[in-house]
């Protein structure tokens, strides 16, 4: 009987199975015929083909141009001739202009006056923080918090989208591996792993789930690619790498962020391997549009285009202008060239009209998405941009970004939190009580006088017993000593000293390239002083690069790496200094010991004669060839254990996904987050591979005496690189896996993938 039963239930079980996959097939079904995104991009196309049935070449061609605006009394403001452009149809995009009411008149002139309505789209720089400031960029990922990465941009898009901006040209995803080189600021360190999340999450961040609402903006990737790679670190140098590099290092980050669904990619100033970025179709069609199927926009960089003549590339305008349309840049920034020098071409047949039709209709495409045909005004909302800026909520958001971007670097003796009734503290540097600083590079519309400096930041901090001395003691570059005097005198008479020096704010950034990693001016002499005190001392280091500064980490008590972190540095940074907040940030960039170590990052390749004791091996002659601090690296005041790291099984197949567990305690006295990181090394393939390389972490919170396991997980994914044949593969063998506190700090154990060679699709 009980059998009857069971066969009965099983069938009727199967039956409701069956009648449930039906029905799940019916409705994919009619969604598949009736699929939203699909039907509107039916409309989309439907309309962008009407309208551009009814344009002249010169109104096609003048969709194909962004101009700057002009500083004036006002502000930045078009001119009268652009003016007119607008009128005719003669330009896309302009630049650097804000506020919602005059980019409302602009958008007037092109909907009403030119004869057929197409929209502006707006452009601006909003890279970390628009009138809201937030660390910059390098800084927010040494957080290795990619939601709180999101956030900070989509508090950004919010401000500039209300300020009448529809487009930013963020985020800058350029791998760097020299610190000379200033715009690495601007980016998000070393490692293809960790800037590939980063950038995924910035596209999100600012483009949020749907373009055509109001408090977002239009993302760029940029600069494609390897403008990092710049030779000796100057910008808009040559680089030259080789495919294997390029395609492992510097295009995973901007392939993560296509993925992302990013709208817009801008060409880099640079030439590679011989070609200027804004003339390789390679990269730009064939890689880009072909193989990672980009649909959105290519702009170039500001007059990039023309630069091409000083390249050496084309003899005239009307040459290089040719090179960019074919190779894929869609839209000229700044030179006019495409307005001005590529119709000829047409008439004379050098350039395809379906090849300027693609351009305009990439353009037309962006301004659609961005909700700009329905209601070209509703980014010109006045109210709207009072009540948004510098609102109490984002404030908030930049103070606790601010604390999660600090890196600890050194803490002896457990100095630090300090108390908030300490006797007498000294704030020494020039950097201190700066306003100025604190914005960093491309910072939009802040305004200095929104930043809270760390002065005041201490000063709100301590109890009202605690006597505060300060003085800059010298500037951040010059040659005056003047102040050395009166800076000895508040240390001796102090219990603790803090030492704020560092860089100003444009000594990093585009154009900002430098020759040494030593702090500048005499700073260096007021360090030495100030340690010959004898005092404890707290250095506070803010900057824009990593910095040479061996023997005064050596001397200082402790070191915070601040970077420049917004319009909240002062009350973030005395959050950390005073125990509020627990640090957790970790480096994203090795920190060398000297220049002459330039380049070191931790993924480098091994040598036949890696660096030990013996003479003949590869290291220097006077320092070891370990950096000052490696990548991932960053204290707490609370301690770390690692233990009994441990993966499900030592064998895998190609259909297999590796579990790795690690168990993770909070030793010390008080919670603390900890950023676990995971690395993984092929020791013997192929093609030589780095000794270590990031493929996964985790940010864990726990209170002082909590243990937690870790999980991980590896895929095929994880393992593949390029081969000699440039086949993205998975070879047969031994893999190591590294688990720990920071690139050199690990625990190991290894594992062995047995299947046959995989061939993986290239673009995953």
């Amino acid at each position: 009987m009980r059998r009857t039963v069971k066969i009965k239930l099983t069938e009727l079980t199967q039956i409701i199975i069956f009648i449930v996959i039906i029905q799940i097939n019916m409705i994919l079904i009619v969604y598949a015929q009736n699929d939203p995104s699909q039907n509107n991009m039916k409309l989309m196309d439907e309309f962008i083909e009407n309208l551009m049935s009814r344009m002249t070449i010169e109104e096609k061609l003048g969709q194909l141009n962004q101009f700057p605006g002009q500083r004036t009394e006002d502000g930045i403001r078009v001119s009268k001739e652009h003016v007119e452009y607008i009128k005719k149809g003669y330009v896309g995009s302009f630049l650097s202009i804000a506020g919602a009411v005059y980019l409302g008149e602009l958008q007037r002139f092109a909907v009403e006056e030119s004869r057929l309505g197409i929209p502006l789209i707006i452009g601006y720089d909003v890279i970390h923080g628009f009138r809201t400031i937030f660390p910059v960029s390098i800084a927010e990922a040494c957080s290795w918090d990619p939601e709180a990465v999101e956030r900070s941009a989509r508090i950004a898009a919010t401000e500039a989208a209300a300020a009448g901006i529809h487009w930013t040209f963020a985020p800058m995803v350029d791998i760097a591996r020299d610190p000379r080189w200033g715009r690495i600021v601007e980016g998000s360190g070393e490692d293809p792993y960790l800037g590939s999340i980063m950038a995924a999450a910035r596209v999100r961040g600012f483009q949020g789930e749907d373009l055509s609402k109001p408090n977002t903006l239009l993302a760029c990737a940029k600069h494609f690619v390897a403008y990092g790679g710049a030779e000796g670190g100057r910008d808009y140098n040559t680089v030259d790498v080789s495919e294997r590099t390029l395609h492992e290092i510097y295009l995973p980050p901007f392939h993560a962020a296509v993925n992302a669904g990013v709208g817009t990619v801008m060409g880099g100033f640079n030439e590679i391997n011989g070609i200027p970025m804004h003339a390789n179709r390679y990269l730009l069609t064939e890689i880009l549009r072909g193989k990672w199927d980009f649909n959105g926009l290519v702009i170039s960089d500001y007059n990039a285009i023309a630069e091409m003549l000083v390249h050496g590339i084309g003899g005239t305008r009307e040459e290089v202008g040719l090179l960019a349309l074919k190779a894929g840049v869609d839209m000229d920034m700044f030179s006019g060239i495409y307005l001005n020098n590529i119709k000829g071409f047409v008439k004379n047949g050098k350039l395809s009209q379906k090849i300027i039709d693609k351009a305009v209709q990439r353009v037309l495409r962006a301004k659609y998405q961005l909700g700009l045909f329905e209601d070209p005004y509703e980014y010109n909302n006045p109210q709207r941009e009072r009540d948004i800026l510098l609102h109490p909520v984002h404030l908030e958001f930049a103070r606790e970004m601010a604390c999660k971007s600090i890196v600890l670097l050194k803490n002896e003796n457990n100095i630090l939190p300090l108390r908030k009734n300490t006797g007498k503290i000294a704030v020494i540097g020039p950097l201190a009580d700066d306003k100025d600083a604190p914005l960093g590079s491309w910072s939009a519309l802040g305004d200095p006088n929104d930043v809270k400096t760390i002065m005041a930041g201490i000063k709100g901090a301590v109890l009202p017993e605690t006597k505060i001395f300060h003085t800059k003691g010298c500037d951040v570059q010059g040659e005056d000593s003047s102040g050395f005097e009166y800076a000895i005198k508040i240390a001796k008479q102090s219990d603790i000293i803090i030492l704020v020096l560092g860089e100003s704010r444009f000594m990093s950034g585009e154009g900002a390239s430098r020759s040494t990693l030593d702090l500048p001016g005499l700073q260096n002499e007021l360090a030495k002083i100030i340690i010959n005190t004898g005092k404890p001392v707290i250095l506070i280091l803010v900057n824009g690069r990593p910095l040479s500064v061996s023997w005064l980490v050596e001397k200082a008590h402790a070191v915070l790496e601040t970077w420049f972190l917004g319009i909240q540095m002062g009350p973030a940074t005395a959050d950390v200094l005073f125990g509020d907040y627990n640090p957790s940030g970790k480096l994203v960039v090795s920190f060398p010991r000297t220049v002459g170590q330039i380049p070191i990052y931790y993924n480098h390749k091994n040598t036949g004669r890696p660096p030990t004791e013996q003479r003949n091996t590869s290291k220097y002659l006077e320092l070891p060839s370990s950096p000052l601090f490696p990548f991932g690296y960053g204290l707490s005041y609370t301690a770390f254990e690692y233990n009994n790291l441990n993966i499900v099984h030592d064998k895998i197949g190609a259909n297999d996904t590796l579990f790795i567990s690690v168990e993770l305690e909070n030793i010390g006295k008080r919670t603390g987050c900890e950023v676990v990181q995971l690395y993984i090394q092929d020791p013997c393939a192929s093609v030589t591979r780095p000794v270590k390389e990031l493929r996964g972490f985790q940010r864990v919170t726990l209170k002082a005496g909590e243990k937690t396991k870790v999980y991980f997980q590896l895929t095929m994914n994880d393992l593949a690189f390029y081969n000699l044949n440039m086949k993205r593969v998975v070879e047969p063998g031994s893999f190591k896996v590294f688990v720990g506190t920071n690139s050199e700090d690990v625990l190991v154990t290894q594992f062995e993938y047995v299947g046959d060679l995989l061939i993986l699709n290239e673009n995953r």
